[in-house]
């Protein structure tokens, strides 16, 4: 991160990363559902037209050191968590859940055989999510 801010404040310059323009090769040896799912999704099926996967080093370090959950305890109305059972994300879910204690009134919705990124768009799965949401956002509104 220093090094991404130092750059910028004595040269002006702006560091990107995170082109992503890989090949059906490179995407298979990626490590995780998510990065192969997420390549085809954000650069091939669904990509808009005006995006990149091109942010500035600085951003990207203070997205790494961002916690989502850092006051997930102040919520105190009803709270709903999906996520897919097969998903590479599921422990920061469960993580947040957790440590959501200021309700009591909550659910984590396991959509079974999903990974991350099939949540948004596999027709079976998003029928999954939207009954659920249709259901206890019916009870708690």
């Amino acid at each position: 991160a220093s090094d991404a801010r130092e750059k910028r404040v004595t040269t002006g310059e702006i560091v990107f990363t995170g082109d992503m323009n890989l090949t059906d090769e490179e995407i298979e040896k990626l490590p995780f559902d998510l990065y192969r799912e997420g390549a085809i999704y954000y650069n091939r099926t669904h990509a808009h037209p005006n995006s990149t996967f091109r942010y500035t080093m600085e951003s990207l370090m203070d997205l790494m050191t961002w916690d989502a959950t850092d006051q997930i305890n102040i919520i105190n109305a009803p709270l709903l968590m999906m996520a897919g059972n097969k998903a590479d994300t599921f422990y920061m879910t469960s993580d947040a859940f957790e440590k959501a204690t200021g309700t009591t009134d909550k659910e984590l919705f396991l959509i079974p055989g999903a990974t991350h990124i099939q949540t948004y768009y596999v027709p079976e799965y998003v029928d999954q999510e939207v009954g659920k949401l249709t259901e206890f956002f019916g009870k708690n509104l």
